[in-house]
């Protein structure tokens, strides 16, 4: 039999990454929805560079949303351990883990940003580099930041199909939601493979990512009620 000690901390394990979520579906829109498609010209390095460095705060606040993310990304992996453990406690931390992966890539891919801002800042690879060579070596940086993110979207997508089935598996969230979840992360699997399959249709895979936010949602709204399951 449970105490009312575990109940609480499954509620606040639901709360907590309700409000991670809700972060990430904050910060991460403005940086990859936004800033990147606003500065970042796919072919055309030159206009890509001169957009980067009239707006160079615009690009460093991108990459501060990124990195907050990244975080909140950590907190929702320790938070939904603790939300479906008493479902399967070791299919729960792979999930965790299948997460952590993710973001671990992520924020290693991150650094490609600060690259740019370094070969663009006040140093001597202005004077080093010519303006060819210069526009090549950012572009490479920018290309091999979406190359590794996407990547690591492998691991994220598979990590929300695990967790749907640890929603539809569990007695205290609705079993709709899980898939949903489930659903979402094969959007974010199949997106994953169009920088390597450019050529390949994936339209529809934008209308797949609902899942994820409804689950936000009901965590926020519903999460504070979760009775303690019975398993």
């Amino acid at each position: 039999m449970t105490d009312q000690t575990n109940k609480t901390s499954l509620r606040s394990a639901a709360l907590i990454s309700g409000l991670a979520i809700l972060t990430m579906a904050i910060a991460a829109p403005f940086a990859e929805l936004y800033v990147y498609p606003k500065l970042v010209i796919a072919g055309n390095a030159a206009e890509t560079v001169k957009n980067i460095m009239a707006n160079e705060t615009l690009f460093r606040a991108a990459i501060f949303a990124y990195l907050i993310t990244f975080i909140a990304d950590v907190v929702a992996s320790w938070a939904l351990y603790v939300l479906f453990k008493p479902v399967n406690e070791h299919l729960s931390l792979l999930t965790s883990w299948f997460r952590l992966v993710y973001t671990v890539i992520a924020i290693v891919a991150l650094l490609d940003l600060l690259t740019v801002l370094r070969l663009l800042g006040p140093s001597d690879y202005l004077k080093v580099f010519e303006p060819d060579h210069l526009y090549a070596q950012v572009m490479l940086s920018l290309n091999a930041f979406k190359k590794s993110f996407h990547f690591g979207i492998v691991f994220f997508g598979i990590h929300l199909g695990l967790l749907g089935f640890l929603i539809f598996r569990s007695k205290y969230i609705p079993k709709t939601i899980g898939v949903l979840v489930i659903i979402s992360g094969l959007g974010y699997f199949i997106t994953s493979l169009k920088p390597f399959f450019p050529d390949i249709n994936i339209d529809f895979a934008k209308y797949t990512f609902y899942g994820e936010l409804i689950f936000m949602f009901w965590l926020l709204i519903r999460g504070s009620k979760i009775q303690e399951p019975n398993y």
